[in-house]
């Protein structure tokens, strides 16, 4: 009989790859909107699949970045980048597609980063901001390389609420001592609220106006 939560590892190991894929092509289709050589594809790929990840694995400090020590992290990003510079991503559909991969894989990363800041110790703040940074970092990021303004600042589809949202899940699920349940949860979430945004555009505030009363 297989054991729930070695499936549920399994789901998210391949939701992973394949969200490394997917934001490996929306870092060449960045990097085609900019006009960029072979070697500016095969740079923000990289960035826009692993960023986060590298980035979470770092401050862990708790050995080599798996994406360093797993080939097929590296494989499908750069994968990406050459499916991006010979193929011109366009109509509807392969953007559909894209965003749903970009966001699951939303949801995925963030319960997987806070799910590995809880097993090095660290508490629940930690836990949820490792999470949040898993899933935006590597946009981030590309956009700096970009000299553009993260997109996750402003404008966008709740991308960072979103795994705030998955990474909060995955947190109270360990707590609950359920962190297979929780991984398969903290998705869920993640990737609805991000296409539920989506599909009817909601972002959050930029300003708050407060009329003076009339004298």
């Amino acid at each position: 009989m297989t054991d729930p939560a070695e499936t549920v590892s399994q789901v998210l190991r391949v939701v992973d790859l394949a969200g490394v894929l997917g934001n490996a092509i929306l870092g060449g289709i960045a990097a085609r909107s900019a006009k960029l050589d072979m070697v500016g594809f095969t740079v923000l790929a990289i960035l826009s699949g692993l960023g986060g990840g590298m980035i979470r694995d770092t401050l862990l400090q708790r050995g080599t970045p798996v994406a360093l020590t797993d080939p097929y992290y590296l494989i499908l990003a750069v994968a990406g980048a050459a499916l991006a510079f010979m193929v011109p991503v366009k109509g509807r559909w392969p953007h559909r597609g894209l965003a749903l991969i970009d966001a699951l894989a939303v949801g995925c990363w963030a319960s997987v980063g806070a799910q590995k800041a809880l097993e090095a110790g660290l508490g629940w703040i930690p836990a949820v901001m490792l999470g949040v940074i898993t899933a935006v970092g590597g946009g981030m990021v590309r956009d700096v390389f970009l000299l553009r303004v993260p997109s996750i600042f402003g404008g966008n589809t709740l991308y960072a609420t979103s795994a705030l949202l998955a990474s909060i899940v995955m947190v109270v699920f360990s707590e609950l001592n359920l962190p297979g349940v929780g991984s398969a949860v903290a998705l869920l979430c993640g990737a609805g609220l991000s296409l539920l945004a989506r599909r009817y555009r909601w972002v959050l505030p930029t300003e708050v106006r407060i009329r003076r009363p009339f004298r």
